[in-house]
């Protein structure tokens, strides 16, 4: 299987991602997900620099173009989008099934402005939620955790805050 995991976290690549996750999930690199870090030659080399595994920042146009041979790579990868919405164009509009993997796991979101606050470092605005909806709806179960052992809950339990 290639990919091991899969993430929205906003913060995409950081210490707990590699150490904490990749205990849970061993992978041998990370695929994040982002255009403006992936068209961007210093935000990629610092997310490049977050982790001493192998580390890929594309954009979602890349990904499209590469994702069947991600598939069958004999690496295991973590995969992570800054954004649900970014998810959402993987798994629902480019049809990308990530093996057998069911779970969506969604970490940090950060609090700003029309952003709806479900736990510590975990606030979604209106648009993520339409994007966490429709990846729940496509067949996934959307579970909101930080780490391994600080998990919030699944979408369902918040999904009204939404309109859902």
């Amino acid at each position: 299987m290639a990919i091991s995991f899969v993430r929205i976290d906003d913060r995409m690549i950081h210490g707990l991602i590699t150490v904490r996750w990749g205990k849970e999930y061993p992978c041998d690199g990370i695929i994040a997900i982002n255009d403006k870090a992936a068209n961007n030659p210093i935000l990629s080399e610092a997310y490049k620099a977050a982790s001493e595994k192998k580390t890929f920042v594309w954009t979602l146009e890349h990904f499209e173009h590469v994702k069947d041979k991600v598939l069958n790579s004999a690496t295991k990868y973590f995969l992570i989008t800054k954004n649900p919405q970014d998810m959402k164009k993987i798994l629902v509009d480019m049809d990308f099934t990530p093996g057998d993997i069911k779970t969506i796991i969604v970490g940090p979101g950060n609090d700003r402005e029309n952003a709806i606050k479900l736990g510590d470092n975990q606030s979604f605005t209106q648009e993520e939620g339409d994007a966490l909806e429709a990846i729940e709806k496509y067949g996934y179960k959307v579970e909101f955790a930080l780490l391994p052992d600080q998990r919030l809950g699944s979408w369902s339990k918040f999904k009204s805050k939404f309109g859902y």
